[in-house]
């Protein structure tokens, strides 16, 4: 996956792809590309809905960490998340929206 809308203040854009991998309900991922240098995300699904926490380094060492909620929807066949997202970087908490799509 790679985010097709990334929020103003979000980090994560369309450079950036995810390696999703799922176990029933268990969701994780790692990323990297774009502003990342290496990202992690492990979360759940529950009804219709995927909760995650994750942790990312940018390349310019900047660390952020933060969690998310998505929504999931499918769009021509393709998986859409869209994510409503609290982050934390040093001592600034952001929010926002991204939305990616299933490459």
């Amino acid at each position: 996956m790679n985010v097709i809308s990334t929020a103003p203040n979000g980090i994560v854009n369309s450079d950036t792809i995810f390696d999703f991998e799922q176990d029933q309900e268990l969701v994780s991922a790692s990323y990297s590309g774009g502003k990342i240098r290496k990202g992690y995300l492990v979360g759940n699904v529950k009804d219709n809905q995927l909760h995650f926490s994750y942790c990312q380094i940018r390349y310019n060492g900047m660390m952020d960490h933060g969690t998310s909620i998505c929504e999931i929807s499918y769009e021509n066949g393709k998986l859409i998340l869209k994510e409503n997202f609290e982050m934390s970087s040093e001592n600034r908490k952001e929010i926002g929206v991204n939305i990616f799509k299933q490459l």
